[in-house]
């Protein structure tokens, strides 16, 4: 945790949940802006004879719409990642990481509960491999945790609050999916709009967070209140790598979002996952190359055994691979069973996606 001088002259380490969530809403937002330069520009081109040039996936959609139908996700998003962060700031990075993956649990429940969605064998399995991953990940930060400026107790509270946060964010996901989706509204500018609600939000609870006293067990700020972005921003003018952080995260956000939305648009969303997974791995690696974490190989376990369960959940393969081979009947969720049935050439269902602006995936 890099360490910067405050607004009293004292160095302590940048510790400001909200301020950080809130960089992350003004990454978001900067995706309005693309979406509206992108517009311009290829409403400007045109084909021979006058014909517009067709519209990439990320900007088109409908424009007719009621941008408040935003409003709720981004009070999701906004409760969700404040309190990752808050988690993020009391346990590793890698595991802030990894615990992410537990949205497919919350996501898959509450698809069935609330949106009427059927779960597949496959599905389920996932689910349950996911579980077993976040289980082993769990066990080795409580047992071998390796920070010298973190307790066990504030890593594993760290590791739970990481975990509440997908549920909330899991809520954000079913919500989109079934009032938001059927907008047909252009990604791009999605995004954007959430950003915008929950950057303008945030902004502005950080002024009764400023007078709100909470002590210092959990948040380290100098007058013991919720929030102090006074002294934020002084930590952020005093250091050049934390400033360099801050910025790294807006920009990180509204180029993932962008170029995630691109991904899962033009290719599928199983690459935007393995490249998703990439980023946790190199997280990790860095993570351990610095100092900042040890190698603890239950640790690796529990990684591999969450990208399975992640793959399982997302990845159609598995299941085409069966429907060929003749062992599964198309569209027969309840068991396997051998079968000499025609199989049609296409066979693979939409789970349906919906715009998840933190950086992950719907999985």
């Amino acid at each position: 945790m890099s360490m910067s001088e405050g607004k009293y002259g004292t160095v302590h380490s940048f510790d400001h949940p909200f301020l950080q969530a809130t960089g992350m809403f003004l990454g978001e937002l900067s995706c309005l802006a693309a979406f509206k330069l992108l517009l311009i520009y290829y409403n400007r081109r045109r084909l021979p004879g006058g014909v517009n040039v067709k519209l990439p996936a990320s900007i088109d959609g409908n424009r007719n719409f009621n941008p408040l139908i935003f409003l709720l996700p981004a009070m999701c998003d906004m409760l969700g990642t404040s309190v990752m962060y808050i988690g993020l700031n009391m346990t590793n990075a890698s595991s802030f990481q990894m615990f992410r993956g537990a949205v497919i649990i919350f996501t898959g429940l509450m698809s069935v509960a609330f949106l009427n969605r059927k779960l597949k064998i496959k599905d389920w399995l996932g689910i349950f491999m996911v579980i077993i991953g976040l289980i082993i990940v769990g066990l080795a930060d409580s047992l071998y945790s390796s920070s010298e400026d973190k307790s066990r107790n504030s890593v594993i509270t760290g590791d739970l609050l990481i975990v509440c946060g997908q549920v909330i964010t899991a809520t954000q996901m079913v919500v989109e999916e079934k009032f938001i989706t059927k907008h047909n509204v252009a990604p791009l500018q999605a995004v954007g709009w959430e950003g915008l609600f929950g950057f303008t939000t945030l902004t502005l609870l950080q002024i009764p967070m400023y007078y709100i006293p909470v002590g210092n067990t959990i948040f380290k700020n100098p007058d013991g209140n919720l929030e102090d972005a006074i002294d934020g921003f002084y930590q952020i003018g005093n250091n050049w790598q934390v400033a360099m952080g801050v910025l790294g995260t807006v920009v990180s956000i509204a180029f993932f979002n962008f170029a995630g939305i691109s991904i899962t648009k033009e290719i599928s969303a199983t690459t935007r996952m393995v490249l998703d997974s990439v980023r946790t791995l190199v997280i990790w690696v860095f993570s351990m190359t610095i100092g900042w974490e040890s190698f603890v190989w239950i640790q690796l376990v529990g990684f591999i055994v969450l990208l399975g369960g992640m793959w399982l959940y997302n990845d159609n393969t598995l299941e085409a691979f069966l429907i060929k081979k003749g062992f599964i009947k198309p569209d027969d969720d309840s068991h396997l069973s051998l079968t000499q049935e025609e199989i049609p050439p296409d066979t693979n269902e939409e789970k349906g996606t919906s715009i998840n602006t933190n950086g992950s995936l719907p999985l």
